[in-house]
Order: structure tokens, then C-alpha cells, then sequence
């Protein structure tokens, strides 16, 4: 995944996106996530841009599994940014065992991660929930 630049660089330590990136580690080999479903379990609903930048902000050799989050419909949307990204994606999912159909996207019927009930409302998406009703 492309490295920090800009903005996004000076908020990466942000506890915002340590949020997603806690979700993006719990994602099991194997399986992926969409940017939309990290979101709403890092208690951004109908944020998904916030975890790519997220995600994109990340460090070259961060342990975090940027590669297991996809777009909606299984799309490899780091390949508008950069291809050789898209590549080492493709590999790294490929590599675990994630299957792409003939238009080169991610069977998301079958590799889709669902989390277990108790995984969905975490404490800090209920902090966050809490905060936003209150304002």
C-alpha cells in the first residue's frame, strides 16, 4: 500500500485511526473486509474514505493487513492509486487462499469476514456512538 503523504501523515497516530486499525488486525487470514464494514465496526458508520486513508497512511512494513480490505464488490481499489499495490494485493490475498471471479474481484459471498455478534458494537464504537448523540 502506498506510504503517508500530506495531511494524512501528521494525523496517522490519530485514535481514530488506531480504531481501524485494531478492526483491520482482527481480519483472519483468508478472509477480507470492505472499507465499509471496517468503518462501521471502528464506529464510523458511512465513513469508509476514513479507513483507506487510514490504511493508506500506514508505514512501509506495518504488521497491520492492509491487503485483507477491498471495496464494495470485492474491487482492489488501491489500483487507482497504484498498481504495483494492486499486484502485491492480489498476490498477498491470493496467497491465503482468496479466490478473485473473471472480472479480477475478491467472491465475496464466500470469503467475506463476519465477524462474530459480540465483535460488531465494540467498547469504542459505543464511546463513539454515545459522543455523537450527544452533541
Amino acid at each position: 500500500m502506498p506510504g503517508p503523504r500530506g495531511t494524512q501523515r501528521q494525523i496517522a497516530g490519530s485514535p481514530t485511526y488506531a480504531r481501524v486499525y485494531r478492526i483491520v488486525a482482527r481480519i483472519p487470514r483468508g478472509r477480507v473486509a470492505t472499507y465499509g464494514q471496517v468503518a462501521s465496526l471502528a464506529g464510523l458508520p458511512h465513513a469508509p474514505r476514513v479507513a483507506g486513508y487510514a490504511l493508506y497512511s500506514l508505514p512501509a512494513g506495518s504488521p497491520v493487513p492492509w491487503h485483507r480490505v477491498v471495496a464494495a464488490r470485492g474491487r482492489l481499489s488501491v489500483a487507482r492509486i497504484d498498481p504495483a499495490a494492486a499486484v502485491t494485493q492480489r498476490l498477498r490475498l491470493e496467497r491465503e487462499g482468496v479466490e478473485f471471479n473473471a472480472r479480477g474481484r475478491v467472491v465475496l459471498e464466500r470469503f467475506l469476514w463476519r465477524p462474530r455478534p459480540g465483535v460488531r458494537v465494540t467498547r469504542l464504537a459505543r464511546e463513539t456512538r454515545a459522543r455523537a448523540r450527544r452533541k
